[in-house]
């Protein structure tokens, strides 16, 4: 059967033996481009990619330019998501053109349909200004999602340091880059009542040991992972060259490793992407001129599965609350229900099928990515939301 992607609203039947039906997968950390860099991606293409990928939501980041820090702009982009396939859900800044400086109009950010208040690309850096961001979404029971990095110690970094580092001869990134602002973070968040913090892309050691701590002692601290950063080391950058450049960068096994068991054990409570796309010419450039940053949305749950689950480090149950309930319980939507006369919201998964990565396929407008030609088990084909759906069986 062919692609099929149209609204319905009469039953229509497919023959899904083999296959199994979870709760739509929700994707917390994706980036459109739009407004301002629709060459890379935008709205429609991101979404295209997302609902390809299995995803039937999404969260979009705002370090768009112009960012989004106005709701003017929240509306704008909000407009542009109605009636989709797939349910696409924005954040917006923390401070006014995410310049770190001054706080921005949170209040009316969320009451134009902000979910979650970052900064993302770029941290909330000073002190007071991060307790100013507690404290005001505090007042709404929404999440600060804070993108872990102290720039000065970054300081013009394109990599892990260490011995990969420095056998290519290039400036490395310390991981104290990300674990010093979380512990600032989560003192914040005991100190600020009610407040929420969430940690994105989550990559080192010292970090998942601080978030299963700060979890023992009850903090309302939650952290996110990528496939990338639970597969691959930065070794990686050796074979794939920028398509292995990402912020936070790939680190080492022993990293990795710990990433791998927190997510095993419950201290990394979500997966997302951070689909980052780039145009070809971009990522073309030398290693320490392209952007970091990869795209996700396509490989995402056929990487979870083959990595996770068919490794047997977490269930599939454990896949699907980490791709699915989580994100949606994080960000304070309704929960998916799969019993008669709810809205159908659903992800379809052939988990017996096996499958090559073929970025020339992908639905994205970029195609920059490490993972070209991986051979994967468990793949997505199709989605059901919002009385449109989408099935290539």
């Amino acid at each position: 059967m062919g692609v099929i992607w149209q609204h319905v609203r009469e039953v229509i039947q497919y023959d899904l033996a083999g296959k199994i039906i979870v709760p739509g997968f929700f994707d917390m950390h994706v980036h459109f481009r739009e407004p301002g860099q629709e060459y890379k991606e935008d709205i429609t293409t991101g979404s295209l990619a997302a609902a390809h990928g299995g995803f039937t939501g999404v969260m979009t980041m705002p370090n768009t330019n112009p960012p989004v820090d106005s709701p003017e702009i929240l509306s704008a982009n909000i407009a542009k998501t109605k009636d989709h396939l797939v349910d696409v859900y924005h954040s917006a800044c923390a401070s006014a053109g995410r310049k770190g400086e001054v706080m921005a109009d949170i209040a009316s950010l969320i009451k134009a349909g902000a979910l979650a208040i970052t900064d993302d690309g770029s941290p909330i850096a000073g002190d007071d200004l991060m307790k100013q961001v507690l404290t005001e979404t505090a007042k709404f029971n929404k999440p600060v999602v804070q993108h872990c990095e102290v720039m000065s110690i970054t300081n013009g970094g394109i990599m892990n340091e260490g011995e990969v580092s420095k056998k290519l001869g290039v400036k490395g990134i310390k991981n104290s880059s990300e674990y010093e602002i979380i512990e600032r973070d989560i003192r914040l968040t005991k100190e600020v009542k009610d407040s929420r913090y969430h940690i994105q892309h989550i990559s080192t050691k010292e970090a998942v040991e601080m978030v299963r701590k700060a979890k023992a002692d009850k903090a309302n601290v939650t952290a996110e992972a990528c496939p990338h950063h639970f597969i691959l080391n930065d070794e990686a950058i050796l074979k794939y060259g920028t398509n292995a450049k990402m912020n936070p960068p790939l680190r080492t096994q022993s990293d990795v490793d710990a990433v791998i068991e927190g997510l095993r054990d419950g201290t990394i409570e979500v997966i997302c992407t951070d689909h980052a796309p780039h145009a070809a010419d971009e990522k073309s450039l030398p290693l320490d001129k392209a952007p970091f940053g990869i795209v996700g949305l396509e490989t995402a749950i056929g990487l979870t599965y083959t990595y996770l689950v068919d490794k047997g480090i977490i269930t599939l149950e454990d896949m699907i609350n980490k791709m699915s309930v989580n994100p949606r319980r994080l960000l304070g939507l309704k929960d998916i229900s799969l019993s008669e006369g709810s809205p159908a919201n659903l992800t379809i998964l052939d988990v017996n099928r096996s499958w090559k990565v073929n970025a020339s396929e992908f639905h994205s407008k970029s195609k920059n990515t490490p993972f070209d030609g991986w051979e994967l088990k468990c793949k997505p084909v199709g989605i059901v939301n919002n009385l449109q759906h989408l099935i290539n069986i």
